[in-house]
């Protein structure tokens, strides 16, 4: 009898834990939901940047850190997910009914991260393209002022030589 109750004592423990940590995997899914919204912003930021004429390089770099340091932040939180997960993985998988709430959470949070991570690359792509195409003005611009530099100099070494008159006769002998 006594070790029934034990078994039992150590189930219900084992469940309060495995529920806590079911808890856990919910904030960290929620964590990552805030983070994929903050890198949507920031998108929405270099996406007003890259349709404006004049370029402004410094706030495109800021923004390019932002979310170099958002995307770090999510492998964090996706590592740490995978290690919790592992852990309690065949508790909750046995026991679906005890964490029904709970799965039902993290089955909408993953719906929403994924349809997060596709609207984020298909706005990587545009940006992609609207920086390629700023480059490529700026490549032309910058081609055109070659050739007009070179054009300039042509002229003005013709105009300098126009009034040089070659020798006509040299003399050879010395």
């Amino acid at each position: 009898m006594e070790r029934g109750y034990e078994t039992l004592q150590t189930g219900v423990e084992r469940a309060g834990m495995s529920q806590n940590i079911a808890q856990i995997l919910l904030q960290s899914l929620e964590k990552k939901n805030q983070v994929l919204d903050d890198i949507i912003t920031q998108n929405e930021i270099q996406e007003n940047i890259l349709k404006q004429d004049d370029l402004d390089i410094d706030a495109l770099d800021a923004s390019l850190e932002k979310i170099g340091g958002l995307i770090e932040e999510l492998e964090k939180l996706d590592d740490g997910f995978e290690v919790v997960y592992d852990k309690v993985r065949t508790e909750i998988v046995g026991n679906k009914s005890l964490y029904q709430t709970e799965i039902t959470k993290m089955q909408d949070n993953i719906q929403q991260i994924t349809d997060k991570v596709v609207k984020i690359n298909a706005a990587k792509m545009r940006n992609q393209m609207r920086a390629d195409n700023h480059f490529k003005k700026k490549t032309q611009k910058i081609k055109n002022s070659v050739s007009e530099v070179k054009g300039a100099r042509s002229y003005y070494d013709s105009m300098n030589n126009l009034n040089h008159v070659a020798p006509q006769f040299y003399d050879n002998k010395k």
